[in-house]
């Protein structure tokens, strides 16, 4: 088995509206994101998935989120992106959906191979991890 990772990051403002405690306030964070792709196919370069592919996706979502207050994003049907309560779980369920779309986009990942898992660090020691079904 191998796995490539690729990070990016964006800055954002949300609160939680079901938390008691410091974080139903608003306030922000520099998030910190991991994508992983994982499988036992290389291609004839002996990649299993390109870099520069999986970064230039990751970077342009993240930066749709860049500089946003989380609990306003609405999707094209205007419903809240993250159900007015963006936790790090929701954003890297999110995201990983996201890329996925993006790659699937670009002619998907080779047979054996799949989009993994998405991290999202709120904090150096704080990671919330989506891992696909």
């Amino acid at each position: 088995m191998f796995e490539v990772r690729v990070e990016a990051d964006f800055a954002a403002a949300h609160f939680l509206q079901d938390y008691h405690g410091k974080c139903e306030h608003l306030h922000g964070h520099n998030y910190r994101v991991f994508a992983h792709v994982r499988g036992t196919e290389l291609d004839e370069g002996g990649m299993l998935f390109d870099f520069t592919i999986l970064k230039r996706n990751l970077r342009h979502i993240c930066g749709r989120l860049d500089h946003s207050h989380l609990n306003e994003l609405v999707d094209k049907e205007g419903n809240s992106v993250f159900h007015q309560n963006p936790s790090a779980e929701r954003i890297a369920q999110w995201i990983f959906h996201q890329l996925q779309e993006a790659i699937d986009a670009e002619g998907g990942l080779p047979a054996g191979n799949r989009l993994y898992a998405v991290d999202v660090f709120e904090t150096d020691t704080s990671r919330a991890r989506y891992i696909a079904d």
